[in-house]
């Protein structure tokens, strides 16, 4: 097949790659394309439509820019942040969580950490030496490339599935192969799920919150894209429907709930993760040998892990978040609402992909079809993940392949947020022209 109708040549490209030493385009990093796009763009004057890396696409929270400026004022930028985190931010958190999850958890167990990214860091380590049989990490695939990275620096194991085929009660049997041998110390996936935008249904929810249960298995769930569904409107505080959550149904539970998306405040590392009461509290023996103290597990990760990593939380930052989470909880900020602007932007992206011969591989939730969001999958025909990732780029349509999820589709992950009004023709004309060609 040949690429003429493409904006940028297989010469060009290929001159890019080696010039930023990428050893395999196909399996190339969401730094590395990010790098690669932007090298072209600036090589050419030819703007790229950027689908690769999840940055926000829309203005930070105002809210939380005021109320990190007025903490400043007060000099708290010369005072060391407690690693617990500040009193503001653990009751705002805790309120948080009962108003769009209708879940009791202590102000105790919501720690700010630097970033979800911080806060999954440190969870592995703590989920990983409270036993010492459990000493593995099992993702329910597709999932975010830079945690299995984490692992590799930690030297943790980890164990990984596509759940593509494993949906609603299929997802019991599959749990169970991996969980029966005693190993595995937590579980991680994201809800809604990047890079595929599924939602893990009430009833697979209760599946996996009752084997974490049975097999003593801490559940760690990223809800980076806190309430953005958007086919339920969860925006109300404190009233139904409330964000569907693994918490319901389990006590072994860390949640991670992150700034960048919800509020679009990602340049400011913060998010908190908040730990089960009854978690909190457990003692375990390897913990209290390994950290010569009471291994109580809570205070041990605070005190022992996650102030090795960072030492804190920024302290302006903590108020910002506070501030933010606050006017949710006070019904007077809808980051629901504000967020919806990303679905606005997928289904008209995915109009452009199907007019083209492309279809959108994770389709479907069980029965229903996916919502639209900040994230969604495509698929070309019988494209391998990388030659589509490969092919796109030359027509200047920048994305991920499947395969560095953990998929194991055949696609590319797509995200909509640096997608702008005026950018949604030459969306059409770039995709006209690679079905011109394919």
């Amino acid at each position: 097949m040949g690429n003429k109708h493409a904006v940028f040549s297989q010469e060009l490209v290929e001159q890019v790659v080696q010039e930023l030493h990428i050893t395999c385009l196909e399996k190339a990093t969401i730094g590395e394309v990010l790098l690669l796009a932007s090298r072209l763009e600036e090589l050419t004057g030819i703007p790229f439509i950027r689908m690769d890396q999840g940055v926000p696409g829309l203005d930070p929270c105002s809210i939380g820019i005021e109320a990190e400026k007025a903490a400043l004022d007060t000099g708290i930028a010369a005072i060391y942040p407690a690693a617990e985190g500040i009193p503001e931010l653990k009751k705002e958190t805790s309120r948080f969580v009962k108003a769009f999850l209708d879940i009791d958890l202590s102000p105790a167990g919501c720690i700010p950490v630097t970033g979800s990214v911080a806060g999954s860091f440190g969870s592995f380590i703590a989920s990983t030496q409270r036993d010492t049989k459990k000493d593995t990490i099992l993702f329910i695939d597709p999932g975010f490339p830079i945690q299995k990275s984490q692992l590799k620096i930690l030297g943790i194991k980890h164990e990984q599935f596509d759940i593509y085929n494993f949906r609603g009660e299929a997802l019991e049997g599959k749990l169970e192969e991996y969980l029966s041998k005693g190993n595995i110390a937590g579980i991680i996936y994201s809800n809604p799920n990047n890079p595929a935008w599924i939602c893990l249904s009430e009833q697979e929810l209760e599946i996996v919150g009752k084997l974490a249960t049975k097999y003593d298995v801490i559940i760690l769930e990223d809800l980076a894209y806190f309430g953005m569904d958007f086919r339920t409107d969860f925006g109300k505080p404190f009233e139904p429907p409330y964000i569907p959550t693994v918490a319901r149904y389990t006590d072994n539970y860390i949640l991670m709930l992150s700034s960048s998306k919800i509020f679009s405040y990602a340049g400011q590392r913060m998010a908190v993760i908040c730990v089960s009461d009854k978690l909190f509290e457990r003692q375990f023996p390897a913990l209290a040998e390994r950290y010569s103290g009471a291994g109580i597990f809570g205070p041990t990760l605070i005190g022992s892990i996650l102030y090795m990593i960072t030492s804190g939380a920024t302290h302006s930052t903590q108020f910002g978040f506070a501030a933010m989470l606050k006017a949710a909880s006070d019904g007077k900020f809808n980051f629901v609402e504000e967020t919806r602007e990303y679905a606005r932007r997928a289904e008209r992206m995915k109009q452009a992909f199907e007019k083209n011969g492309f279809h959108v591989v994770y389709e479907k939730d069980v029965d229903r079809k996916i919502s639209d969001g900040f994230f969604f999958t495509i698929g070309y025909e019988n494209m391998s993940c990388g030659e589509l990732m490969r092919e796109l780029l030359y027509y200047g349509i920048s994305s991920i392949a499947l395969s560095t999820t953990g998929s194991e589709q055949a696609g590319i992950r797509a995200c909509c947020s640096r997608m702008r009004p005026d950018l949604y023709e030459v969306l059409d004309e770039r995709l006209a022209a690679f079905k011109l060609d394919h």
